[in-house]
């Protein structure tokens, strides 16, 4: 079983593809703290925009029964439904901008952190998450330890600002015990109101902290070795081996064809030893000399010997050699440059036949 490294062996930055595989698999950076800031901000828009109106509204509707129960027809079950129905239309008309508002802030919440991503992934069973062991251990981690301390803190400074809150309202609620019922709804949602916003105060800073937090870990997580980074290189890129070995491959494969095309060659000319080039010119069917094969060393030594064993003309000229192996690729003619000097050539091989032929 392949060892699995420790978070110090990862000392190098996640790559692009990292990260990107990361995304796709569905592990993201998310604060939990940015959805419950949210909601606190819908709250804070709920309380100040929306309920004061819809209060007032349900308040009227539910006091009519209250004040007046003989005004209000309850002779049989028509009658109880149709004051249910009424009921039942205020309350939903009441709590309907609550829940969009909220839904829309939980939307964004999780938006503004992250592109959405479908990551099948992560929906798929993990029998690894009922692990005790497994568990166990995200308790005790870094991540675990510092969510800890983080609902530590927010119990202690939520309940800390209910009690500041709540004291500084004490008065006043003790004086609604002696007022109008009526005035209750709007004690509580100024109660509320005042607790939201001062609680959205404070959440600013933590939800500040935790996105660096959060991001930073997520990073600190991807982290690679350095042997991690090479099996990526190759996986991306090839096994640099491999690599060499197909194309030493494709060179022996080039080298051969070349090597097969020597014989079909009017001519080579040479350095004597370091350099080859085999051309063919036939009068009337080639316009230019093509260049059939070309190289230096152990290659210009072959391509001479196949010329000797085919009875082909081996010129000897060592500018020249140099030169069109430098500026000509195979299966190419030769450039207007050389057209002088290879032509000298071809007239002395033209010459020395007629010779022999008389």
């Amino acid at each position: 079983m392949a060892d699995i490294p420790d978070q110090e062996s990862k000392t190098e930055e996640p790559t692009e593809k990292k990260i990107r595989d990361s995304v796709e698999r569905g592990k993201v950076p998310v604060s939990r703290e940015v959805p419950i800031f949210a909601t606190m901000l819908a709250l804070l828009i709920i309380f100040s925009f929306l309920t004061v109106e819809n209060v007032r509204r349900l308040v009227t509707v539910l006091r009519r029964p209250l004040d007046d129960p003989a005004g209000v027809p309850l002779d049989n079950g028509t009658d109880a439904l149709l004051l249910g129905s009424a009921i039942g239309i205020e309350v939903a008309a009441f709590l309907l901008p609550i829940v969009v508002v909220l839904a829309i802030a939980g939307i964004a919440s999780a938006y503004l952190q992250n592109a959405p991503h479908v990551a099948f992934e992560r929906i798929q069973p993990d029998l690894a998450r009922l692990s005790i062991v497994q568990n166990w251990r995200r308790l005790f981690s870094l991540q675990g330890q510092t969510e800890f301390f983080k609902s530590v803190f927010k119990f202690v400074a939520i309940t800390v600002i209910l009690a500041m809150v709540l004291r500084a309202s004490e008065a006043t609620t003790v004086n609604t015990m002696f007022g109008d019922p009526a005035d209750l709804p709007e004690l509580i949602l100024t109660i509320a109101l005042r607790l939201v916003s001062t609680i959205s105060v404070v959440t600013i800073v933590l939800v500040a902290l935790d996105l660096v937090w959060t991001r930073g870990f997520w990073r600190r997580d991807l982290r690679m070795t350095r042997q991690e980074l090479k099996d990526e290189y190759k996986q991306v890129e090839g096994d640099p081996l491999v690599k060499a070995r197909l194309r030493s491959l494709a060179r022996d494969r080039s080298r051969r064809r070349m090597l097969a095309a020597v014989p079909r060659a009017s001519m080579v000319i040479a350095n004597p030893t370091h350099y080859a080039i085999a051309l063919r010119y036939v009068r009337g069917e080639d316009p230019v000399p093509v260049v059939l094969a070309k190289g230096k060393d152990l290659v210009a030594l072959k391509i001479r010997e196949i010329a000797e064993q085919k009875n082909i003309p081996v010129i000897i000229d060592k500018p020249l050699a140099r030169s069109l192996y430098d500026g000509v690729e195979i299966d190419q003619v030769i450039p207007p440059e050389f057209y002088r000097a290879v032509a000298e050539i071809i007239y002395f091989l033209y010459s020395q036949e007629q010779k022999s032929a008389t």
